[in-house]
């Protein structure tokens, strides 16, 4: 892994890991899912022109296609919907803490549903992995945490594997920032429909909503997706992945920072135990491969 390839893995780290502070923003001033919709509308646009600028068209392969549908709808429309909708009960960093376990639940989809084979190593980062969850989540538990914002943010979390796992046809094939773009569109269309559904509208156009909705509209939707997209293409799923492990840190660190959130002695152990777990799945994956 060079240099560049460590460089991109913890920039997207970081912007991911920003994500929920910014939702949580953004949920105090507007209706979380009509917010994500045009999120992703205004995103898609922005992604599709530079697509074209930089020569690339929609012909994409038929694995692009079903990459395209499948992580737009798991990513953008499930994942970021439910967490959108969770932040609004759910502190940020506990909201990043959940997200961040998705290596994990890959690493042990594959183990128990596929029989894909686990080294030790990985299998004891599993377990720290657990471990980890338990403290944090007992801690909270405690102090009154909203459970329904839990679970949908676990549920979240296990559509994100989904989406990790189709990450491969996207990433081959070329038009990587038109497959950015379009995928974008596919979430604005679920979450607009929801949204529809289950939500009245309300807007509060505060300075603080606009700038953290423009930054997560170009941030973390369109910068982070690109660069992992890259960092896959460049390094592989496996590989890139690794990179996982930084956000339990970066995720608590920055809704501390900006939102002001309280840390126990009880969240900074279970974030170190969730981050080297991950750490050591994913390291005794690259070893297998």
């Amino acid at each position: 892994m060079d240099i560049k390839a460590i460089l991109m893995g913890v920039v997207f780290a970081f912007i991911w890991s920003s994500a929920f502070t910014s939702a949580r923003i953004i949920v105090a001033d507007a209706s979380p899912l009509a917010s994500l919709s045009l999120r992703f509308f205004l995103t898609g646009i922005i992604g599709v022109c530079i697509a074209r600028m930089m020569g690339q068209s929609w012909n994409l392969t038929r694995d692009q296609w079903r990459a395209t549908f499948v992580f737009g709808l798991c990513q953008n429309a499930i994942y970021l919907g439910l967490n959108f909708y969770a932040v609004q009960t759910v502190q940020a960093s506990l909201a990043s803490i959940i997200a961040s376990t998705m290596p994990l639940m890959v690493a042990a989809t594959g183990w128990i549903v596929f029989r894909d084979r686990l080294p030790l190593f990985g299998v004891i980062g599993l377990l720290m992995g657990i471990v980890g969850v338990v403290i944090i989540m007992s801690a909270r538990m405690d102090a009154g945490a909203d459970m329904r914002g839990v679970a949908l943010c676990i549920i979240g979390a296990a559509s994100l594997t989904i989406a990790t796992l189709s990450m491969r046809g996207a990433s081959s094939g070329g038009n990587l920032m038109m497959v950015v773009g379009l995928q974008m569109f596919v979430g604005a269309g679920v979450l607009a429909v929801a949204s529809a559904l289950t939500e009245t509208l309300r807007l509060n156009p505060t300075p603080e909503f606009f700038a953290a909705f423009i930054y997560t509209m170009l941030a973390p939707g369109l910068l982070a997706t690109y660069i992992w997209f890259s960092l896959v293409q460049r390094i592989g799923a496996v590989r890139a992945a690794t990179f996982h492990f930084l956000n339990p840190f970066f995720g608590v660190a920055i809704a501390a920072a900006l939102l002001g959130e309280k840390l126990g002695a009880h969240d900074i152990l279970g974030v170190a135990v969730i981050g080297l777990g991950i750490l050591a799945v994913q390291l005794s994956r690259v070893a297998k491969t």
